[in-house]
């Protein structure tokens, strides 16, 4: 055992009592972004814990609360400050991107050039926390929802968890040309989402588990470098079973229906001869293709090896026809594979047709102008997007969501959004995502500017036990138009 002369015991209790110099935690923030935000955004009656709930829910006391949202929904969204709402309200310089009113800080001196543009960079970067950490980027099986904005040319990808926006990813490939993406659908191993669109002949492949790009594939000769003619308006598509293939419609009045594989990334086949196809959808084995007439009465059954092809009326006893009757825009096969249940946008209803004894067996009322049709087998009930439907609740209301119970085939309403269009389910949050496209000047006005032109559009949750609208109410980009989840 040591022992140490008395006169070095002030010198060990001095040096173990003196105060640690640390840096300081300015909310979990990287310092630099951490003194802005506590000095000028997180301070009393703006967006601090005590005074964010009157200020539109946005609290920017900490990192973490900030990624709890605003009532608008996301105001960072990591690696894209340009579509992070909090960059528009500090920024009074027109070349770091949009402006919005009222600037913030409100009623003091706005954010220095160099102020707005550290956000900015940080934004870009990802945002992370002061330790490095990107929101939404630990887990790459994460549960997501993936939709189109026609008029922005990107996709929205949102959190399960917190049904969140988190990313907006930017597709096509023509700068500075609008491509209006029009469909988009997550392959049933959940490893790849793929998006078509309206202007241009490909159909882009990109990673689930980062959201990363992989590539395009080709929907026409032309786009595959053969120099015959293009198709474009690529529409809808549906994706087999196995994740290898996808059979994809472009709807034209010269219609084309393009098949292509997946892994390799080129195109299978292409067959024209349809009249304005839209929906697109696969028998049980996978052996037929069935593909509807938007204008029309009929559907296309095409065997996968595109060696025959039938027209098949929807209405018993009339032929098929291609004047405007019933116009056909989406289809689901039922769990059994037996039926077809097809939305029928002309006719205001849900035709089920009955693959084994080639009938339609039931014709179900819906809201007007039905759209988009999905299945949740956690209630075992069809759900139909109606976005034109102004009667059914009168005042400002314009769109409805039917729901068809499947084992009666009786239907109800709810008002939900604005022009719903997409609609998706999430059966692990038990949830009904509905986009509502927004488009005409009479419905909400947006919360913030659109980086092109046009009014954004919002997403709205209805709880699916309950068949009622939730307090929920986010803001995407321009025009959301389809919504697909990861399964």
């Amino acid at each position: 055992m040591r022992f140490f002369p008395l006169y070095f015991l002030p010198i060990i209790f001095f040096a173990s009592c003196r105060k640690d110099v640390g840096s300081v935690n300015f909310g979990n923030y990287p310092a630099n972004v951490g003194k802005i935000m506590s000095a000028s955004c997180a301070v009393s009656g703006c967006h601090n814990n005590k005074s964010f709930e009157a200020a539109s829910g946005l609290n920017l006391e900490s990192w973490q609360s900030m990624f709890a949202g605003s009532n608008s929904g996301s105001p960072v969204i990591p690696y894209s400050s340009k579509f992070s709402a909090l960059c528009y309200y500090i920024n009074t310089y027109p070349e770091l991107g949009l402006q919005n009113t009222p600037t913030m800080p409100l009623n003091a001196k706005p954010l220095s050039y160099d102020q707005v543009k550290t956000i900015n960079d940080w934004i870009n970067a990802g945002a992370p926390d002061v330790n490095g950490r990107v929101m939404w980027a630990e887990n790459s099986q994460r549960k997501k929802l993936y939709a189109v904005n026609q008029g922005c040319d990107v996709v929205t990808v949102f959190d399960s968890q917190t049904q969140l926006p988190m990313r907006f990813i930017e597709v096509g490939n023509k700068p500075g040309v609008p491509e209006s993406p029009h469909h988009v659908r997550v392959s049933p191993d959940g490893k790849y989402w793929y998006v078509i669109f309206i202007n241009n002949n490909i159909m882009q492949k990109f990673s689930c588990e980062d959201d990363s790009y992989v590539g395009s594939i080709p929907l026409s000769p032309a786009a595959a470098g053969t120099g015959v003619a293009n198709a474009f308006d690529w529409n809808t598509f549906v994706i087999t079973k196995d994740s290898k293939k996808a059979y994809v419609v472009s709807w034209t009045q010269s219609g084309k229906v393009a098949a292509v594989d997946l892994e390799n990334l080129k195109l299978i086949h292409y067959q024209g001869g349809f009249t304005t196809p839209h929906a697109v959808c696969l028998n049980k084995d996978e052996t037929k293709l069935y593909v509807g007439a938007q204008t029309g009465n009929y559907i296309t059954e095409i065997d996968t090896g595109f060696t025959n092809s039938i027209d098949i009326s929807l209405e018993n006893g009339v032929l098929p026809s291609s004047m405007s009757s019933l116009d056909i825009h989406d289809m689901i096969l039922s769990p059994d594979g037996n039926n077809l249940f097809i939305t029928c946008q002309k006719s205001n209803e849900v035709r089920v047709y009955n693959i084994p004894t080639a009938t339609v067996n039931a014709v179900i009322a819906t809201g007007y102008y039905p759209q988009e049709i999905v299945y949740s087998k956690g209630t075992n009930q069809y759900f139909v997007s109606c976005p034109y439907d102004s009667s059914s609740f009168g005042g400002n209301s314009m769109g409805v969501i039917t729901r068809i119970n499947a084992a009666g085939l009786n239907a109800t309403k709810v008002k939900c959004g604005y022009q719903p269009h997409g609609i998706a389910v999430d059966e692990n949050k038990k949830l009904l995502y509905v986009v509502s496209r927004n488009v005409q000047s009479s419905g909400p006005p947006p919360h913030h500017t659109s980086q092109c032109g046009g009014r954004n559009g919002f997403v709205n949750f209805i709880d699916l036990n309950t068949f009622s609208v939730t307090a929920k109410k986010y803001e995407m980009s321009v025009d959301p138009y389809f919504i697909y989840p990861r399964p």
